[in-house]
């Protein structure tokens, strides 16, 4: 592998994990007191935990396109928001934030392979690069939106 092409797998495995100009996920969660994750702030249309649950659903998705060709994305848009404006429970929450960070390990692992620039065999012209900046910016975007909630809240 040369010097550029593991520059560029270096850079894209930062912004997944948050690098840069970006925050991540655990610290725009960090010290959220659970009676906010389900607090709908005026004229905003979804919580922090429809915000999570839409990050790892849409995450969860573009890792299992990434790797399987058998894969069945939900049905968009209504499938990849969930309806109920917080968990259950802290294990609902716990067991999305895993899903979550497991899922971006994984990705991570996808893009470590090398193999960033080949077409997905069964996509129509999408590579592991092309998801990897995806999901990234996707998640930087709604996590920023955690933020926000959170200054609005009075939580950040």
């Amino acid at each position: 592998m040369n010097n550029e092409h593991q520059i560029v797998i270096n850079e894209v495995l930062h912004l997944l994990q948050g690098g840069n100009a970006h925050a991540d996920l655990k610290k725009a969660l960090d010290g959220l007191p659970a009676n906010l994750r389900g607090v709908k702030v005026d004229k905003l249309p979804y919580t922090i935990w429809q915000l999570v649950e839409h990050i790892r659903i849409a995450q969860w998705d573009m890792l299992e396109f990434s790797k399987d060709g058998s894969h069945e994305s939900p049905e968009w848009p209504a499938a990849y928001w969930v309806k109920e404006l917080a968990p259950e429970s802290d294990e609902a929450w716990e067991k999305s934030i895993k899903q979550i960070d497991d899922d971006l390990e994984e990705l991570a692992e996808l893009v470590k392979s090398g193999d960033i620039y080949s077409k997905i065999p069964h996509g129509d012209g999408q590579t592991i690069l092309r998801e990897a900046l995806q999901a990234a910016d996707h998640n930087a975007y709604h996590v920023a939106e955690i933020i926000v909630i959170r200054r609005l809240l009075g939580a950040w």
